[in-house]
């Protein structure tokens, strides 16, 4: 899960891979539109951590609810989040 939640301006989103793969964590809007593409690259097995900070984007998002989607493998995982302004 990403800390803190809710957050305002950014918020890191960490996770661990048990074996290497092609790994994507994109990020989406409550209408299913992507905001954002934080991975998209082959990882080695490990932990990681990245920082979302939609300020510091040309978007600029409003507050609510957003979505991020963690694919490693065969491995998907959508998780909710909440920014608040």
């Amino acid at each position: 899960q990403n800390y803190p939640n809710p957050f305002n301006p950014s918020t890191k989103i960490s996770w661990q891979s048990p074996v290497s793969s092609w790994q994507t964590l994109k990020v989406y809007d409550i209408l299913g539109n992507e905001v954002a593409a934080l991975v998209n690259e082959y990882r080695d097995a490990g932990s990681y951590e990245v920082d979302f900070s939609p300020a510091s984007s040309i978007k600029n998002l409003a507050s609510g609810i957003y979505f991020y989607k963690l694919q490693a493998g065969d491995f998907v995982e959508t998780k909710k989040m909440l920014m608040i302004k």
